[in-house]
Protein backbone atom coordinates (compact mmCIF):
# COMPACT_ATOMS: atom_id res chain seq x y z
CA UNK A 1 0.00 0.00 0.00
CA UNK A 2 2.86 2.15 0.97
CA UNK A 3 4.89 1.79 -2.36
CA UNK A 4 1.38 2.12 -4.40
CA UNK A 5 1.03 5.88 -2.34
CA UNK A 6 4.78 6.75 -3.19
CA UNK A 7 4.19 5.36 -7.17
CA UNK A 8 0.53 7.52 -7.31
CA UNK A 9 2.62 10.76 -6.41
CA UNK A 10 5.64 10.57 -8.57
CA UNK A 11 2.89 10.13 -11.51
CA UNK A 12 0.99 13.35 -10.29
CA UNK A 13 4.57 15.22 -10.34
CA UNK A 14 5.43 14.30 -14.12
CA UNK A 15 2.18 15.18 -15.39
CA UNK A 16 2.27 18.72 -13.91
CA UNK A 17 5.33 19.45 -16.16
CA UNK A 18 3.93 19.26 -19.17
CA UNK A 19 4.77 22.31 -21.27
CA UNK A 20 1.31 24.20 -22.09
CA UNK A 21 3.03 27.31 -23.97
CA UNK A 22 1.07 28.73 -26.44
CA UNK A 23 3.06 29.40 -30.13
CA UNK A 24 2.02 32.32 -30.74
CA UNK A 25 1.75 34.71 -27.84
CA UNK A 26 -1.75 36.65 -27.80
CA UNK A 27 -1.69 40.44 -27.51
CA UNK A 28 -1.60 41.50 -23.98
CA UNK A 29 -1.25 45.73 -24.48
CA UNK A 30 -2.19 47.88 -27.49
CA UNK A 31 -0.32 50.60 -28.69
CA UNK A 32 -1.80 54.20 -29.36
CA UNK A 33 -3.53 54.48 -32.44
CA UNK A 34 -1.48 56.07 -34.91
CA UNK A 35 -1.98 56.94 -39.16
CA UNK A 36 0.49 54.67 -40.94
CA UNK A 37 2.49 53.94 -38.48
CA UNK A 38 3.10 56.66 -35.26
CA UNK A 39 0.77 58.07 -37.12
CA UNK A 40 -1.20 55.01 -39.71
CA UNK A 41 -3.47 55.61 -42.42
CA UNK A 42 -6.93 55.71 -41.01
CA UNK A 43 -9.65 53.98 -42.93
CA UNK A 44 4.55 33.14 -33.21
CA UNK A 45 6.10 31.72 -34.51
CA UNK A 46 9.74 33.31 -35.28
CA UNK A 47 10.83 32.11 -39.26
CA UNK A 48 14.25 30.95 -39.13
CA UNK A 49 16.81 32.80 -41.55
CA UNK A 50 17.87 30.58 -44.31
CA UNK A 51 20.67 32.54 -45.20
CA UNK A 52 23.96 32.24 -42.87
CA UNK A 53 25.37 35.07 -44.44
CA UNK A 54 22.81 37.26 -43.69
CA UNK A 55 22.49 36.65 -39.69
CA UNK A 56 26.56 37.13 -39.55
CA UNK A 57 25.61 40.46 -40.88
CA UNK A 58 23.01 41.29 -39.11
CA UNK A 59 25.16 40.09 -36.22
CA UNK A 60 28.26 41.94 -37.26
CA UNK A 61 26.14 45.17 -37.49
CA UNK A 62 24.40 44.61 -33.96
CA UNK A 63 27.95 44.71 -32.67
CA UNK A 64 29.10 48.25 -33.67
CA UNK A 65 29.30 51.16 -32.07
CA UNK A 66 27.28 53.76 -33.78
CA UNK A 67 26.50 57.48 -32.56
CA UNK A 68 22.89 58.05 -31.18
CA UNK A 69 20.71 59.26 -34.48
CA UNK A 70 19.53 62.90 -33.41
CA UNK A 71 17.76 65.26 -35.66
CA UNK A 72 20.89 67.38 -36.29
CA UNK A 73 22.83 64.49 -37.58
CA UNK A 74 20.20 61.94 -39.02
CA UNK A 75 21.26 63.79 -42.59
CA UNK A 76 25.39 63.54 -42.42
CA UNK A 77 24.86 59.94 -41.07
CA UNK A 78 22.75 58.24 -43.42
CA UNK A 79 24.02 59.82 -46.29
CA UNK A 80 27.43 57.89 -45.75
CA UNK A 81 25.74 55.13 -43.99
CA UNK A 82 23.53 54.84 -47.69
CA UNK A 83 27.15 55.16 -49.43
CA UNK A 84 28.67 52.43 -47.48
CA UNK A 85 25.43 50.14 -47.45
CA UNK A 86 23.73 50.05 -51.29
CA UNK A 87 21.65 47.23 -51.03
CA UNK A 88 17.90 47.35 -51.79
CA UNK A 89 16.42 43.84 -51.23
CA UNK A 90 15.05 43.11 -48.10
CA UNK A 91 13.29 39.76 -47.23
CA UNK A 92 10.70 39.78 -44.50
CA UNK A 93 9.94 36.37 -42.54
CA UNK A 94 6.26 35.86 -40.33
CA UNK A 95 4.94 32.46 -39.44
CA UNK A 96 2.30 33.19 -42.79
CA UNK A 97 5.11 33.57 -45.13
CA UNK A 98 7.76 35.84 -46.33
CA UNK A 99 7.50 39.54 -48.06
CA UNK A 100 10.20 40.65 -50.31
CA UNK A 101 10.68 44.41 -50.54
CA UNK A 102 12.75 46.32 -52.80
CA UNK A 103 13.68 49.97 -51.44
CA UNK A 104 13.63 52.81 -53.88
CA UNK A 105 17.74 54.66 -54.63
CA UNK A 106 15.22 57.90 -55.10
CA UNK A 107 14.44 57.96 -52.05
CA UNK A 108 17.77 57.44 -50.08
CA UNK A 109 17.08 58.89 -46.79
CA UNK A 110 14.38 56.00 -46.02
CA UNK A 111 15.83 52.97 -47.89
CA UNK A 112 19.30 53.86 -45.52
CA UNK A 113 17.35 54.17 -42.61
CA UNK A 114 15.49 51.01 -43.47
CA UNK A 115 18.84 48.98 -44.17
CA UNK A 116 20.51 50.30 -41.26
CA UNK A 117 17.46 49.20 -38.72
CA UNK A 118 17.18 45.94 -40.39
CA UNK A 119 20.88 44.99 -40.00
CA UNK A 120 20.50 46.48 -36.24
CA UNK A 121 18.29 43.81 -35.51
CA UNK A 122 15.41 46.17 -34.99
CA UNK A 123 12.61 44.57 -36.36
CA UNK A 124 13.65 41.14 -34.87
CA UNK A 125 10.46 40.53 -32.28
CA UNK A 126 8.46 43.46 -33.71
CA UNK A 127 5.36 42.77 -35.13
CA UNK A 128 2.43 43.24 -37.79
CA UNK A 129 0.53 45.37 -35.47
CA UNK A 130 -2.32 47.10 -37.08
CA UNK A 131 -4.27 45.01 -39.98
CA UNK A 132 -6.87 47.15 -42.16
CA UNK A 133 -8.59 44.69 -44.90
CA UNK A 134 -8.63 46.01 -47.62
CA UNK A 135 -6.07 49.05 -46.86
CA UNK A 136 -2.85 48.18 -45.24
CA UNK A 137 -0.71 46.55 -42.63
CA UNK A 138 1.58 48.10 -40.34
CA UNK A 139 4.33 47.20 -38.73
CA UNK A 140 7.45 47.64 -36.52
CA UNK A 141 6.15 48.10 -33.30
CA UNK A 142 5.48 45.99 -30.70
CA UNK A 143 4.41 45.87 -26.29
CA UNK A 144 7.50 44.57 -25.74
CA UNK A 145 10.09 46.27 -23.45
CA UNK A 146 13.04 45.14 -25.60
CA UNK A 147 11.27 47.11 -28.75
CA UNK A 148 11.27 50.30 -26.78
CA UNK A 149 15.03 49.67 -25.55
CA UNK A 150 16.23 48.98 -28.98
CA UNK A 151 14.50 52.70 -30.18
CA UNK A 152 16.29 54.61 -27.08
CA UNK A 153 19.72 52.87 -28.19
CA UNK A 154 19.06 54.12 -31.68
CA UNK A 155 17.79 57.46 -30.99
CA UNK A 156 13.96 57.76 -30.78
CA UNK A 157 13.71 61.50 -31.18
CA UNK A 158 14.45 62.17 -34.54
CA UNK A 159 12.12 62.21 -37.74
CA UNK A 160 12.95 61.05 -41.41
CA UNK A 161 12.69 64.45 -43.72
CA UNK A 162 10.20 63.62 -46.60
CA UNK A 163 11.07 62.32 -49.61
CA UNK A 164 7.94 61.99 -51.84
CA UNK A 165 9.32 62.53 -54.71
CA UNK A 166 5.16 62.34 -56.56
CA UNK A 167 5.08 59.00 -56.24
CA UNK A 168 1.48 58.32 -55.24
CA UNK A 169 0.40 54.73 -53.60
CA UNK A 170 -0.27 51.33 -54.95
CA UNK A 171 -1.20 47.94 -54.63
CA UNK A 172 2.48 46.82 -52.73
CA UNK A 173 3.78 50.13 -52.06
CA UNK A 174 5.88 50.28 -48.83
CA UNK A 175 5.65 54.00 -47.23
CA UNK A 176 6.89 55.30 -43.49
CA UNK A 177 4.96 56.00 -40.72
CA UNK A 178 4.32 59.71 -39.53
CA UNK A 179 3.48 62.11 -37.16
CA UNK A 180 0.03 63.52 -37.55
CA UNK A 181 0.53 66.05 -35.14
CA UNK A 182 2.21 69.18 -35.63
CA UNK A 183 3.95 67.49 -38.45
CA UNK A 184 3.38 70.43 -41.20
CA UNK A 185 6.68 69.18 -43.16
CA UNK A 186 5.10 65.21 -43.67
CA UNK A 187 8.75 63.85 -41.62
CA UNK A 188 8.56 60.43 -41.43
CA UNK A 189 8.55 58.38 -37.75
CA UNK A 190 11.56 55.98 -38.59
CA UNK A 191 10.76 52.75 -36.94
CA UNK A 192 7.28 52.08 -38.45
CA UNK A 193 5.92 51.26 -41.51
CA UNK A 194 2.94 49.93 -43.90
CA UNK A 195 2.08 48.32 -46.98
CA UNK A 196 -0.93 49.37 -48.75
CA UNK A 197 -3.31 46.77 -50.28
CA UNK A 198 -6.23 48.99 -50.77
CA UNK A 199 -8.13 50.30 -54.38
CA UNK A 200 -6.48 53.70 -55.61
CA UNK A 201 -9.98 55.42 -54.08
CA UNK A 202 -8.39 54.48 -50.86
CA UNK A 203 -4.95 56.57 -51.36
CA UNK A 204 -6.73 60.36 -51.80
CA UNK A 205 -5.29 60.98 -48.23
CA UNK A 206 -2.38 59.08 -48.00
CA UNK A 207 -0.75 60.28 -51.82
CA UNK A 208 1.92 63.57 -51.38
CA UNK A 209 1.68 62.68 -47.71
CA UNK A 210 3.75 59.77 -46.55
CA UNK A 211 7.18 58.65 -47.98
CA UNK A 212 6.44 55.58 -50.75
CA UNK A 213 9.81 54.00 -50.30
CA UNK A 214 9.90 50.54 -51.53
CA UNK A 215 7.25 48.02 -52.94
CA UNK A 216 6.27 44.64 -52.44
CA UNK A 217 8.11 42.50 -55.62
CA UNK A 218 6.75 38.52 -54.00
CA UNK A 219 4.62 38.19 -51.06
CA UNK A 220 1.39 40.09 -51.57
CA UNK A 221 -0.98 36.95 -50.94
CA UNK A 222 1.09 36.90 -47.75
CA UNK A 223 0.16 40.38 -46.87
CA UNK A 224 -3.43 39.62 -47.91
CA UNK A 225 -3.43 36.57 -44.89
CA UNK A 226 -2.35 38.79 -42.41
CA UNK A 227 -4.48 41.56 -43.24
CA UNK A 228 -7.22 39.70 -42.73
CA UNK A 229 -6.56 38.29 -39.42
CA UNK A 230 -8.77 38.35 -36.40
CA UNK A 231 -8.18 41.64 -34.27
CA UNK A 232 -9.12 43.66 -31.64
CA UNK A 233 -10.80 46.77 -31.33
CA UNK A 234 -7.30 48.80 -32.35
CA UNK A 235 -6.88 46.77 -35.37
CA UNK A 236 -3.98 44.28 -33.44
CA UNK A 237 -3.98 41.06 -34.24
CA UNK A 238 -5.41 38.47 -31.56
CA UNK A 239 -2.37 36.68 -32.15
CA UNK A 240 1.01 38.58 -32.56
CA UNK A 241 2.76 38.37 -35.84
CA UNK A 242 6.17 38.51 -35.15
CA UNK A 243 8.81 39.90 -37.90
CA UNK A 244 12.36 38.61 -38.87
CA UNK A 245 13.98 40.98 -41.63
CA UNK A 246 17.08 40.62 -43.26
CA UNK A 247 19.13 42.02 -46.33
CA UNK A 248 19.08 40.63 -49.06
CA UNK A 249 21.26 42.62 -51.56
Amino acid sequence: MRILFVLLLLLISFSACEDTKKTSAEKTETIPETEGGTDAPTETNTATKSNDDSSKVISEEATKTFPKITQDNLVSFFTEYGEENPETEVKISTRLGDIYISLYEDTPLHRANFIYLVKRGYFSDTFFHRVVPNFIIQGGNSDLASTNKKRVEIGSGYLLPAEINGRNHFYGSVSGAKEYRENPDKQTAPFEFFIFLGPQSSTSHLNGNYTVFGSVTKGMEVVEKISKLDKDDGEWPLQNVYIKAEVLQ
